[in-house]
């Protein structure tokens, strides 16, 4: 009891307030050299002898030490301006623990020396209680907003545009909701004026939930169909389930076979195709027909069953089921998978699959393949190895292993007869010296195929030599696009996870804006591994992308945190954008792997020229580990019998095997906090007006109120924008329906002013892309809310819709 009542007696407000000054300043002095030492600011050297000299005076009770206090505040003020500005982000970490140490240093000036004016004290106080009531007021006015023009008018952006009318207005029958990939909807009866009233209709679940304990915790990030009298989804091990529009009741349900124990990383299943027969008459069992591929169980197969049955069509392969493994030779579980819908360009399935990053240079190849939709016969291959094979490989060979995959979903277009197909590259994404020239010359870029015969028609390279896992994940959104005179020309537009927004001829792949090869970082430490001198950027169009990084712009939550990350950018090699891999250090990649845009690709709004996308704004931590290092960790592919989960190369790195180096690849980002190290926002929607190819309006996507440090939610309403996966989709009520973002809320957009105009939130995180049908007379917007392991939002099962009040 003596000891507690000499700490009552002797650890006063003013002793706490000098004790925390003086530590304070002695880890900004410690994290300061630390900093300096490595070629970074000077400043938190100053600032923390500053505060201990304050701290010092303080617990002598002397003024002098509130003098110095605010010195060191106005100098950080000064020294803020100086740094970036007037950009709010930037002051919080910079000012906020001071401000909270005046509002209670002031309520202490009375105490020291001859004492100060308990009315000055208590302004000084009040000031302090002010300045931070003001930056915690501006935390929930959003940032980085660029408004519309007053004057925009939208109208179509070739008055001789096709329009696509392959089906109702009610329906929404293809992934992208037409054959353009626009994922635009004609429907119109959910408008601005009326969204707000938007209510849950019906909720359906699927029952497939990650077991616990599994490895990869992944749901479903379906698009649903809408066709005639049924929505159709599949669930994240490929479950075909057909529900009713109107009541949400499931009515059939065909299931695959897969199982959780056999997959691994892209347990998602992103959506089913629809196939009207030629061959079977109306009203016969699978003249209307649902297919879709499947994970790699070691029956990796194309499945396909009648829309009104669920039962497997007879005819298609063998009891309704292909084999995709012929030709493909040993296929280890969970190494491949057939996420995205495979699109059927005149009578053709179109087949890519995503092949796991990281963890072989020979894994299973990326070949391309087309199936007739009515009997599942191989039509042709398109081996990157051999081009001239159409078949299958002879006996005792398989189709080039190790190849560029395609992982994304493709688009065709009937009237050309041609299939844009997205690629990425080797599975040993950051080492470039053992790809062949045909691997190295159709690596992260769009490749057209002929559909009858899979021969390429042209390449458009959006990468050059890419060892920063830049590959295509998005769809091509097809357009017709101006020329000098007004006439159109057949379009399309590809996003990119570095933002560039490229517009070709889908004829001749030609671009149709502006593009520049410019110079990029030559920096090597790799001999045998140069990279290209020069890379396209896409100027013509607006940038999805944030100016490169630098030591002012790196964040936390104080400015100890802040200290933390600048070392770690000191520490690392960064030259901007394609920064070479690097093995003695980490190198920063930003934009990192997974934004800008990645699979939800874009929406286009025909009727009025304007295309949305949201996009990511993270930076990733890498670094090459030599093979001796990677063996003494213990990092081995995941195929290998001494593999052990326990043992990653960070949060998305891997083996390489059979190659000089793994790969180690982090967030950039405080481990202890979970905070991203550079400035928010981490998450942007953008409207791009096409008549001028510039930015019609943009905003942060996403609020905290699902995220913060420690993996804390702290459901503060702060539109600071996160980072989201899954895409947008557009109305002719004027709407923009969107997910995605990690805060699990699903918004509506008023596309010609950019303001939320309505918001949900989801029972789990919606990485998907919603859709919109209508059924007796109601509209209805559905979304499927599965989580995201890698976004770290809450694993669900669950199929929802809204509508208004009847």
């Amino acid at each position: 009891m003596g000891y507690l009542t000499y700490i009552q007696k002797n650890l006063s407000t003013i002793t706490i307030l000098y004790l925390f000054i003086i530590l304070f300043g002695l880890l900004e002095i410690y994290g300061g050299i630390i900093l300096f030492i490595n070629g970074g600011s000077l400043y938190y050297i100053i600032s923390g002898a500053l505060l201990v000299a304050s701290g010092i005076f303080l617990q002598k009770r002397r003024i002098e030490g509130a003098w110095i206090f605010a010195g060191v505040f106005f100098l950080t003020l000064i020294w803020t301006i100086w740094e970036r500005g007037f950009v709010y982000w930037a002051w919080i970490p910079r000012l906020d623990v001071l401000v909270v140490l005046a509002f209670v240093l002031g309520f202490q000036l009375p105490k020291l020396g001859r004492g100060v004016n308990p009315v000055v004290a208590r302004s000084v106080s009040g000031a302090s209680a002010a300045l931070f009531g003001l930056g915690a007021i501006s935390a929930f006015y959003p940032h980085y907003v660029t408004p519309p023009p007053a004057d925009f008018q939208g109208k179509p952006l070739v008055d001789t545009a096709e329009t696509v009318t392959t089906q109702p207005d009610s329906d929404w029958d293809t992934y992208g909701r037409d054959k353009n990939a626009t994922r635009f909807s004609p429907l119109k009866q959910i408008t601005p004026a009326n969204v707000g009233q938007l209510r849950e209709a019906w909720v359906y679940r699927t029952g497939a939930l990650t077991p616990v304990g599994h490895a990869n915790a992944r749901g479903a990030e379906t698009t649903p169909l809408k066709v005639g009298n049924g929505v159709y989804v599949c669930t994240p091990l490929d479950d075909i389930i057909k529900i009713d529009p109107a009541t949400g009741k499931q009515i059939w349900r065909h299931n695959s076979g897969t199982e959780w124990k056999n997959t691994r990383y892209a347990a998602s299943c992103r959506g089913v195709t629809h196939y009207v027969s030629t061959a079977v008459p109306v009203g016969e069992p699978c003249h209307e027909r649902i297919i879709t591929g499947t994970l790699d169980d070691g029956r990796w197969r194309l499945l396909a069953v009648d829309t009104e049955t669920g039962q497997s069509c007879k005819e298609f392969g063998q009891n309704g089921e292909v084999n995709l493994l012929e030709g493909m030779g040993h296929v280890a579980p969970g190494m491949v998978d057939e996420a995205a819908p495979p699109p059927i360009v005149n009578g053709v399935i179109v087949t890519n699959q995503e092949v796991m990053d990281g963890q072989r240079r020979y894994p299973p190849s990326g070949v391309i393949r087309g199936y007739s939709a009515e009997d599942g016969q191989l039509l042709w291959a398109w081996d990157v190895k051999r081009p001239d094979r159409k078949g299958l490989p002879p006996a005792g060979e398989t189709y080039s292993r190790g190849t560029p995959n395609s992982w994304a979903v493709m688009t065709g277009d009937e009237k050309l007869g041609l299939v844009y197909v997205p690629t990425g590259n080797t599975a040993v994404d950051y080492y470039s010296a053992t790809r062949s020239p045909e691997e190295l010359a159709i690596s992260s870029s769009v490749v057209a195929l002929d559909v009858k015969t899979g021969t390429v028609r042209w390449v458009y390279q959006t990468v050059h030599k890419d060892v920063w896992d830049y590959d295509i994940g998005s769809q091509a959104t097809l357009l017709d696009f101006p020329d000098a005179n007004g006439k159109a020309i057949p379009g399309l537009v590809i996003p990119t996870k570095r933002g560039q927004l490229f517009v070709l001829n889908r004829v001749t792949g030609q671009p149709l804006t502006r593009v520049e090869e410019k110079p990029a970082p030559q920096y090597l430490e790799i001999p045998e591994d140069p990279h290209s001198k020069t890379q396209p950027w896409s100027v013509g169009m607006p940038r999805l992308g944030m100016p490169d990084l630098t030591e002012a712009k790196m964040w936390g939550l104080t400015p100890l945190d802040q200290i933390f990350c600048r070392i770690k950018f000191r520490r690392a090699h960064y030259e901007g954008e394609f920064t070479a891999p690097t093995i003695k250090e980490p190198w920063i990649e930003f934009p990192g792997n997974n934004g800008g845009v990645d699979w939800g690709s874009l929406a286009y709004d025909p009727t009025n020229g304007v295309l949305v996308s949201n996009w990511n704004v993270v930076a990733m931590y890498n670094q090459l580990l030599p093979r001796a290092e990677a063996d003494r960790r213990g990092l081995k592919a995941f195929d290998d019998p001494n593999y052990s989960p326990a043992v990653r190369g960070g949060e998305g790195g891997g083996a390489q095997a059979d190659s000089p180096y793994a790969i180690a690849v982090d967030v950039l980002q405080n481990p202890f906090t979970g905070v991203l190290c550079n400035e928010p926002p981490y998450g942007m929607i953008t409207a791009i007006d096409m008549h001028t190819q510039k930015v019609l309006w943009e905003r942060p996507l996403g609020t905290a109120r699902a995220n913060g440090p420690f993996g804390l939610k702290t459901y503060a309403p702060v539109e600071f924008g996160v980072p989201s996966n899954g895409g947008p989709m557009i109305t002719a009520g004027g709407l923009v329906f969107i997910a995605a973002a990690t805060d699990n809320l699903i918004r509506a957009i008023d596309i010609k002013t950019g303001k939320i105009v309505w918001h949900a939130i989801l029972p789990a995180g919606g990485q998907a892309t919603p859709m919109t049908y209508e059924v007796n007379g109601q509209q209805y917007v559905a979304i499927v809310a599965g989580g995201h392991h890698y976004m770290n939002t809450h694993d669900g099962d669950y199929v929802i819709a809204y509508a208004l009040p009847k």
